[in-house]
């Protein structure tokens, strides 16, 4: 194990002066010792000269300092506020692991990103070691490989989609077009029922809710159709208490376009959507694509879609930037009438920023439509030449 990935490993445990002590000691060890660790670390000389001198007994520091009154330089972080949000861009394309875990791992090397971070700045940036530090602190750490058969097996081209969905966002975004991830959360009964989680409560008396989980035929279900703005951090939130249909996916959709899009982005030409390879959004649902065409025409837009390939919904953006504060904000308790689930989903907030409207859809769809040869040969449809099945547009 080299002296990079053994510092990588220990300095998130170690303030200002146990690091320099660390990187001393290493240097100590070696001929040549200072000029390598720095340059393994991105520790300044200095540093390591002083660290040295303190554990050779030769400088002394009060009691309870980590450093001389004054002293240090200030952070690179604090001098480039946009660097720590531009390392974690840099990697989000290759990251790897669950989304939704605060523990991930990625394929670039700290060296990759840090060539393309100053590659167009007169000025460095960032080292390859502060590159390290900063996706340490950002829950990031080196990983071996896995094997896994999450979608591959079946979908060799996985990652290349994953590659062509993330080229086309950042396409679409500089165009300063609208990007939507949608997919619909799972149904909820309406109704006294136990709700997952906890919260507070006087000791002993917790609420009290059925003992059954049994549907109550009037209040019935919800299903929350959801709509997540990649570039605002916005969510709207379509709740149906019908069926979770390729025509209330797509009214969904209008809904939040008259509602938001519309104003939000005035100048767009086209839309892009993201979403899941099945449900009532799924790439093999005639519905879906005539709904779209119909959505297209009445607002002038081009719409183009790209589904994450089978087995790997989880990694469609909507569920764990929207999807899993929504979960968080209504455990524990019971949506005992549709006016909570609303509230509940319409007062989720996080500290990056994320807001959420929420309306209730009481329209009725009608389940098991079919479209025939004729109805989808009417629709504009250019698949694209990259797994066409997966990625289409659908012009106006």
């Amino acid at each position: 194990m080299g002296i990079q990935e053994r510092f990588q490993r220990i300095t998130p445990h170690l303030d200002e002066k146990m690091r320099r002590l660390w990187c001393a000691n290493e240097a100590l060890a070696v001929v040549g010792g200072i000029t390598l660790v720095s340059n393994e670390t991105g520790v300044s000389r200095t540093t390591i000269t002083e660290g040295i001198k303190e554990i050779k007994g030769l400088k002394q520091l009060p009691d309870n300092n980590i450093r001389r009154s004054g002293g240090g330089r200030k952070l690179q972080t604090e001098k480039d506020i946009s660097l720590k949000s531009d390392v974690e861009k840099s990697v989000e394309s290759v990251t790897r692991g669950d989304p939704e875990s605060p523990l991930k791992w990625c394929s670039k090397s700290t060296r990759n990103i840090a060539d393309e971070l100053n590659k167009d700045n007169k000025e460095k940036r960032a080292s390859h070691s502060l590159i390290a530090r900063i996706l340490t602190e950002s829950g990031y750490s080196l990983q071996s490989n896995r094997k896994t058969d999450e979608g591959s097996k079946n979908n060799p081209d996985r990652n290349e989609q994953f590659n062509f969905i993330n080229e086309k966002v950042k396409e679409f975004q500089k165009n300063k077009y609208p990007v939507i991830s949608v997919d619909t959360k799972k149904k909820e009964n309406i109704g006294n029922f136990k709700n997952s989680g906890q919260e507070y409560h006087k000791k002993g008396k917790p609420e009290k809710v059925n003992v059954y989980d049994f549907i109550d035929k009037e209040k019935g279900k919800v299903s929350p159709y959801g709509i997540y703005d990649l570039d605002k951090n916005k969510g709207w939130v379509s709740i149906g208490i019908s069926a979770d249909t390729a025509k209330f996916a797509v009214n969904s959709i209008r809904a939040w376009w008259y509602d938001s899009g519309k104003e939000t982005y005035k100048n767009s030409k086209e839309i892009l959507i993201t979403a899941d390879c099945g449900g009532s959004n799924g790439y093999r649902v005639r519905l879906w694509k005539v709904e779209l065409q119909k959505l297209a025409t009445e607002i002038h837009k081009t719409i183009n879609v790209s589904h994450f390939p089978p087995g790997t919904s989880k990694w469609n953006k909507i569920e764990h930037k929207l999807f899993c504060f929504i979960s968080k904000n209504w455990r524990g308790k019971p949506l005992i009438n549709r006016a909570t689930v609303v509230n509940l989903i319409g007062n989720t907030k996080t500290k990056t920023g994320l807001t959420i409207k929420a309306v209730l859809d009481e329209n009725n769809y009608e389940k098991g439509i079919k479209i025939s040869d004729e109805e989808f040969n009417k629709v504009k449809l250019k698949k694209d030449n990259f797994h066409g099945e997966w990625n289409y547009k659908i012009n106006h």
